[in-house]
C-alpha cells in the first residue's frame, strides 16, 4: 500500500477521490459519506465575499409566460397553461473572479429564479447541456484545478489538463468549451441547460424524468478566439454593459423553454445513464416539449442588492418538481446553500430578491441579518400544540426513486426489539440504583411541575408511563401532591431499585 494516501482533515483515510457514497449505484447520496461533506464545506469557505465558482457576471429580472400544456407530467403551479411569472436571472462565468474579462473561453453560468406561488423555484444551470464531472466529491478539485497556483496567483494549463486528462468523463464539456461554444457572442445570444436530469411529478402522482432547454430567440451567435481577446482588453465587462444597454433600448432579450420528457421506467434500461451529467438524451429519442417563453424586460436597480446578493440553489423545487439520482445534483443540493448561508448570511433568503412571494410559515428563528420576526406567542418548536404551523406530505407533493427502496419520509425499519422508549426504560429500570430513581424522580417532577398547560403537562406523564409504567404513576402522584415525593412514593422507588 502507498504512504502517500488521500485523508479527511482528521487524518483518517478515505475511499475515494471519485465516487460518492452512494444506495447503489443510482442511489441516494449518503449524508453520512464524511469526506464528500468535508470537502464541500470546506470549498464553500475558501474566499470571501465573492462566490467561489460564477463569481462575474450579471442579470436582469423578467418574466415566465407558460404557451404550452405540460400538465400531464408536473402539476407545478409556475408551468400550468396560461400561467405568467416573475423571474430573476444571473448569467456568469465559471472560473474567472470578480474583475475578469466576461469574454475569456469559459463556461456560462445560466441560472433562473422563479417566484412561484407555491415559492421560489430554481433553474441552476449552463450554457451547456452537460458538465466536467458526474460525482459532485470531485467538485472542489476541479474548480481547484482552474482556478490560480497557491503559489505564484497565476493560472496554469498544467493543472488545468492534468485534472481534465486524469478524468476522462470531463471530455464532452471540454470538446463544448473548446469549441464555438466557449465564447458567446453575448449573454443574450447563448442557449441556457438545467443541464441535470430532474424528476417532475403530476396531480396522479405518476412520475417523469425531466431535463430543461432555454433557447434564444435572438439566435445562438459566438465569437472567434482572436474577437474576444481583443475584447478582453478593451472592455471587461463587455456581456454587463450588453444586456443592460439591450434592455435600456427596449431590446428584450427572450428563451423558448423546452423539456425532455422521459418515462419514470425508460430510465431503468435507456442505453445512457439517464442521471449522468456528462451525458444527453438524443432529441431523437426524447424530442423537445414547448413549455413557455422567458422573457428579461427591467434591469436591477441597485447591481448589489439585486444582483450580488441574488442566492440561486438548485435545492429550491416546489410540488410537483424533485431532484433525481443525479450524484452532482445532489451534492449540490446540500452546497449551494451551505455557500449561500456563508457567503450572504444565514437569513439570506429574507433579503427582497431572495424572499418568495410565497407565505413563509416554519420555525427557522435568529441568526445573524435577521430581520423579519414572529409575534412573541407564536411557538418556535415542533411538535407543538399551538397551532404552529404542520408539515403536510400531500401539499409537498415529494418525488421519490427505487434503489434498496423508495425514497420517503419515514423512519427506518423496526427491528425486534426496537422502540422509542425501550432502551429508555432498560436504563431507569436496570442501570439505576434506588437512590438514582429517587433524584431522577425529583428532577422529572420538578421539571414537569413548571409546565402551565394541562395537556402537555398530561402528555409529560404520559411520555415518561411509556418509560415505566411505575415511574410514570409515581410521578403523577407527585403533581398531584403539590410536587413532594409522598413516602409511600418513596418506599416504592426503591423497592422498586
Amino acid at each position: 500500500m502507498s504512504e502517500n494516501y488521500t485523508t479527511t482533515q482528521t487524518g483518517t483515510p478515505v475511499g475515494s477521490d471519485a465516487h460518492s457514497l452512494t444506495a447503489g449505484e443510482n442511489g441516494v447520496t449518503a449524508l453520512h459519506d464524511r469526506y464528500l461533506v468535508e470537502k464541500l464545506a470546506q470549498f464553500n469557505r475558501e474566499r470571501i465575499p465573492e462566490r467561489i465558482v460564477h463569481a462575474k457576471g450579471g442579470g436582469a429580472f423578467g418574466t415566465f409566460v407558460v404557451t404550452g400544456n405540460v400538465s400531464q407530467y408536473t402539476k407545478a403551479a409556475v408551468f400550468q397553461p396560461g400561467t405568467t411569472t416573475e423571474t430573476v436571472q444571473r448569467f456568469s462565468s465559471v472560473a474567472g473572479e470578480q474583475g475578469s474579462p466576461d469574454t475569456w473561453r469559459d463556461v456560462r453560468g445560466f441560472s433562473v429564479k422563479f417566484y412561484t406561488s407555491e415559492g421560489n423555484y430554481d433553474i441552476v444551470g449552463n450554457n451547456t447541456p452537460v458538465f466536467f464531472i458526474r460525482d459532485g466529491i470531485k467538485f472542489p478539485d476541479f474548480i481547484h484545478s482552474q482556478k490560480r497556483l497557491p503559489g505564484s496567483g497565476l493560472r496554469d494549463a498544467d493543472m488545468q489538463w492534468d485534472f481534465w486528462t486524469l478524468s476522462p468523463e470531463s471530455a464532452h464539456q471540454v470538446t463544448y468549451l473548446m469549441g464555438d461554444r466557449g465564447i458567446p457572442r453575448s449573454w443574450r445570444h447563448m442557449p441556457g441547460y438545467g443541464s441535470h436530469t430532474y424528476q417532475w411529478i403530476n396531480a396522479a402522482g405518476e412520475r417523469f424524468w425531466v431535463k430543461y432547454h432555454f433557447h434564444a430567440m435572438q439566435g445562438n451567435e459566438e465569437m472567434h478566439g482572436a474577437e474576444a481577446e481583443a475584447i478582453a482588453g478593451a472592455d471587461a465587462d463587455y456581456y454587463r454593459r450588453d444586456l443592460y444597454e439591450a434592455i435600456e433600448r427596449g431590446e428584450f432579450p427572450a428563451w423558448k423553454v423546452s423539456v425532455q420528457v422521459m418515462p419514470f421506467e425508460d430510465a431503468k434500461t435507456y442505453r445512457f445513464n439517464p442521471f449522468d451529467l456528462t451525458k444527453v438524451w438524443p432529441h431523437s429519442d426524447y424530442p423537445l416539449i414547448e413549455v413557455g417563453v422567458h422573457t428579461l424586460n427591467k434591469n436591477p436597480e441597485n447591481f448589489f442588492a439585486q444582483i450580488e446578493q441574488a442566492a440561486f440553489s438548485p435545492a429550491n423545487t416546489v410540488p410537483g418538481i424533485d431532484i433525481s439520482p443525479d450524484k452532482m445534483l445532489m451534492a449540490r443540493v446540500f452546497s449551494y446553500p451551505d455557500a449561500q448561508r456563508y457567503r450572504v448570511g444565514t437569513n439570506y433568503n429574507e433579503l427582497p430578491v431572495n424572499a418568495p412571494v410565497a407565505p413563509v410559515h416554519n420555525y427557522s428563528q435568529d441568526g445573524a441579518g435577521r430581520h423579519g420576526f414572529k409575534a412573541a406567542t407564536a411557538p418556535v418548536y415542533a411538535p407543538n400544540s399551538k397551532g404552529g404551523p404542520v408539515a403536510d406530505a400531500d401539499r409537498a407533493g415529494e418525488g421519490s426513486w427505487e434503489s434498496d427502496g423508495a425514497l420517503v419520509r419515514a423512519a427506518a425499519t423496526l427491528h425486534a426489539e426496537d422502540s422509542d422508549f425501550g432502551q429508555a426504560g432498560t436504563l431507569y429500570r436496570d442501570v439505576y440504583d434506588a437512590a438514582a430513581k429517587e433524584r431522577f424522580l425529583e428532577t422529572i417532577t420538578g421539571a414537569v411541575g413548571g409546565v402551565k398547560s394541562a395537556e402537555i403537562r398530561e402528555r409529560a406523564i404520559q411520555y415518561w408511563t411509556n418509560v415505566d409504567a411505575t415511574l410514570g404513576a409515581a410521578l403523577r402522584a407527585n403533581l398531584e401532591n403539590g410536587g413532594t415525593t409522598p413516602d409511600e412514593s418513596a418506599e416504592y422507588v426503591g423497592v422498586a431499585g
